[in-house]
C-alpha cells in the first residue's frame, strides 16, 4: 500500500511540476502583438505535433496495434468534439466572443486527457523498477513544460487572470497522478489498454491542433511567422522527445 501512494505522489508531482512551470512561463509574456500570439499558438501546434508523431503514436503501435490505434485517435478526436460544443455553449464565453480564451480552455482538457495514459506509464513504469519509474517521470515533466505554456497563454491573453490561469494548467496535470494510482494498482497492465489510452490522447491533441491552434493562429495573424513558428516547435518536440 505504501507503495502504490508513494508511486502516485510521484506521479502527482511530476505532472503537475511541468505543467505549472510551463502555466507559469506562458503567463509572463505581457501584451504580445497579434505576431507574437500567432507564433506562439503555432509553436505549440508544432510541439504537440512532434509528440503526437513521435511520442505517442509510435508507442501505440509498438504496445498495442493498428485497429486499437485508431480506434483511440477516434474516441479522442470525438470526445473533444463533445468538450468543445459544451464550452461553446458556454454563455460567459460567447457572449464576449472571445475564441482565444476558449482555445485556452480546450487545449487544458485535452492535455487533461493525454496526461492521464502518461500517468499509467509512470505507475507500470515505477513496477517494473525505480530507475524506469523515474527516467519516465522526468521525461514527462519536461514535456509537460511546452503543453503548460500552450494552455496558459491563450487563457491569459484571453482576458483571465494570470492566477487563475496557473492554477488551471496546474489542475490538468492531477490526471498524471490518478493514471500512475491506475498503473501502480493494475501493474502488469493490458498493454492493448494502454496503447488505446495514447492513442486517445493523440486524437484529443490531434484535434486539438488541427481545429484550435492553427485555426486560431490563422484567424489571429495571417503572415509566414506562424509557419516558422509551427516548424520551429515542431523540430524542438523532435529533439526533447529524442532526448528523453
Amino acid at each position: 500500500m505504501n507503495e502504490i501512494i508513494k508511486t502516485t505522489l510521484l506521479g502527482l508531482f511530476f505532472g503537475t511540476f511541468g505543467t505549472t512551470i510551463g502555466g507559469i512561463i506562458g503567463v509572463m509574456f505581457k501584451n504580445p502583438s497579434k505576431r507574437m500570439l500567432s507564433f506562439i499558438l503555432q509553436f505549440s501546434a508544432g510541439l504537440m505535433s512532434a509528440i503526437i508523431c513521435f511520442d505517442l503514436i509510435p508507442e501505440a503501435l509498438e504496445i498495442s496495434n493498428m485497429s486499437s490505434l485508431l480506434v483511440g485517435i477516434i474516441i479522442g478526436i470525438a470526445v473533444m468534439i463533445f468538450c468543445e460544443s459544451a464550452v461553446r455553449k458556454n454563455e460567459r464565453i460567447t457572449s464576449n466572443n472571445n475564441s482565444l480564451l476558449k482555445t485556452g480552455i480546450i487545449v487544458g482538457i485535452g492535455l487533461a486527457i493525454h496526461n492521464f495514459p502518461e500517468g499509467l506509464a509512470i505507475g507500470s513504469g515505477f513496477g517494473a523498477s525505480l530507475k524506469l519509474g523515474y527516467s519516465l517521470a522526468l521525461a514527462i515533466a519536461f514535456h509537460d513544460i511546452p503543453e503548460g505554456i500552450s494552455m496558459s497563454f491563450p487563457m491569459k491573453n484571453g482576458g483571465m487572470s494570470k492566477t487563475k490561469a496557473v492554477f488551471l494548467t496546474l489542475l490538468s496535470g492531477l490526471t498524471t497522478g490518478i493514471g500512475a494510482l491506475f498503473g501502480a494498482l493494475v501493474g502488469g497492465i493490458s498493454k492493448s489498454v494502454i496503447g488505446i489510452c495514447l492513442a486517445f490522447a493523440a486524437g484529443a491533441m490531434l484535434y486539438i491542433v488541427s481545429g484550435e491552434l492553427i485555426p486560431e493562429s490563422n484567424k489571429i495573424y495571417k503572415g509566414r511567422i506562424g509557419v516558422i513558428g509551427n516548424i520551429i516547435g515542431f523540430v524542438i518536440g523532435m529533439i526533447v522527445i529524442d532526448a528523453f
